[in-house]
């Protein structure tokens, strides 16, 4: 082959249709049944898709919506009709829609203080290379914490710790200072990526968003192979990147593609865990042991009907108590039935992960109960990922940097390794970790293999 490329899920498809436009001969080895990557489908409700992975697509991930319209999809908005709960610090309010959530005077002035500040930081960090970043040695070596730490209100600090869970399910002890910039200023803003209404989580996928990676498949036909596991990697040349090069990737059932280049979307840690020959250049192995993945599970409790409308609630939830953080109304377009989707990140998966889903799943309930009411008991099922132990992913939503990671080892992130080449979500350098981060650097990635092959 010309390129084979390691991976079907958003990067790995965008990257080979591409490759193929442009007259490649290509194939995509994938590990699961199915494709998709961490943007996942095949379960149902009633005969309705349910989403267990990255399901949302915002007004400015411009590429992504390009790319529904060209396969046929439609999208419809998120429902948040009606008032959100927010259970802070032992009490639970409602807050018309659109109104500021209930922090009190000093907190809400010193969370627009803080977005101000994180603002002002991260316009000084350009996404492509944030390790020229001004004082990037400076904000890399602190964490998120640290930041957070420093803010003058309780509420504020709370609000912060919340902010690290939704968005990088992760804690903010976890978080690089300069890697939360970079997130920032790759989506563009803080409200970009906490919103609904004009943010990441504005929009679904009509029968999901798994068809957005299903549709592609459609198109690249027999050059998608699924249930091939790639262990190994084997780079002609001693990995010169000469145009004769070659690479050779192996599968755990003996299956063997050789092509002039490979492009691997696996996120960085599960890159790692192949073997390469020779083995890759010592700043490149060290990066893939420096990029841990978050802890999410994703729980759709399902009911007859979404009941919290009648009262008056859109179904959206934020709460610092124990297990669930954030939950959204996930009901079908129609609201033929209803679903509440409560997520359980960072520290708290990381806890309740191993614990008997029958547990889980009455725990899940109970904190729903709280929040909701008692019609909140009586799911009819609930239907769960748990990203932790998804083999082939090890989290989500994504992997992100500690401290001192992006100085030390960042441009190694996007380099050519000979002829290996990496994209995925994370290596984006607009909205990194979403959907359309994924889009946008499987075609980049693409552009590059097709001059680096002309050349």
């Amino acid at each position: 082959m010309d390129v084979v490329v390691v991976g079907a899920g958003l990067a790995g498809l965008s990257c080979a249709s591409r490759l193929v436009a442009a007259g490649l001969d290509v194939v995509v080895l994938e590990g699961r049944d199915r494709v998709g990557g961490r943007v996942e489908g095949g379960h149902t409700a009633d005969g309705v898709p349910v989403e267990l992975g990255g399901q949302w697509i915002g007004p400015t991930q411009h590429r992504v919506r390009a790319l529904a319209a060209e396969l046929g999809l439609e999208l419809f908005p998120t429902h948040v009709h009606g008032d959100a709960l927010y259970d802070l610090r032992g009490r639970l309010k409602r807050t018309r829609d659109g109104a500021n959530p209930p922090l009190g005077a000093a907190g809400l002035v010193d969370v627009a203080t803080a977005v101000a500040a994180l603002h002002r930081l991260a316009r000084q960090v350009d996404p492509a290379r944030p390790w020229e970043a001004r004082h990037a040695a400076r904000t890399d070596d602190r964490t998120f914490a640290d930041w957070l730490g420093r803010r003058p209100t309780p509420v504020g600090r709370l609000f912060w710790q919340l902010f690290s869970r939704a968005v990088f399910s992760a804690e903010p002890g976890d978080l690089s200072l300069l890697h939360v910039l970079f997130y920032v200023r790759s989506a563009g803003s803080v409200e970009q990526l906490m919103d609904t209404g004009g943010g990441a989580q504005q929009d679904r996928v009509v029968g999901g968003s798994v068809l957005l990676a299903e549709r592609l498949a459609e198109r690249l036909g027999d050059r998608v192979r699924l249930g091939h596991v790639v262990e190994h990697v084997d780079v002609g040349d001693g990995g010169t990147g000469q145009v004769d090069g070659h690479v050779t990737v192996r599968c755990q059932d003996g299956l063997e593609v050789t092509a002039d280049r490979a492009v691997l979307t696996l996120p960085p840690t599960l890159a790692g865990r192949l073997s390469y020959d020779p083995p890759l250049p010592a700043p490149r192995d060290q990066l893939t042991q420096r990029v841990p993945m978050g802890a999410v599970l994703k729980l759709h409790v399902v009911y007859d009907r979404p009941f919290w409308r009648d009262a008056g609630l859109s179904g959206t939830a934020l709460s610092d108590g124990e297990l669930v953080q954030v939950v959204f109304d996930n009901s079908p377009p129609d609201a033929s039935f209803g679903v509440l989707l409560a997520f359980v990140e960072g520290a708290d998966a990381v806890c309740w992960g191993p614990r008997p889903a029958a547990e889980r799943h009455a725990a899940v309930v109970a904190r729903l109960v709280e929040l909701f009411g008692p019609e909140a008991a009586r799911p009819r099922e609930v239907v769960e990922r748990d990203w932790t132990a998804e083999p082939l992913s090890r989290g989500c939503y994504g992997g992100y940097l500690p401290p001192g990671v992006w100085t030390s080892y960042g441009k190694h992130l996007r380099a050519p390794v000979g002829p290996l080449h990496w994209a995925g979500a994370e290596l984006a350098t607009v909205w990194a970790g979403y959907m359309e981060g994924a889009v946008r650097s499987g075609e980049q990635v693409a552009g590059e293999v097709v001059v680096a092959l002309r050349r």
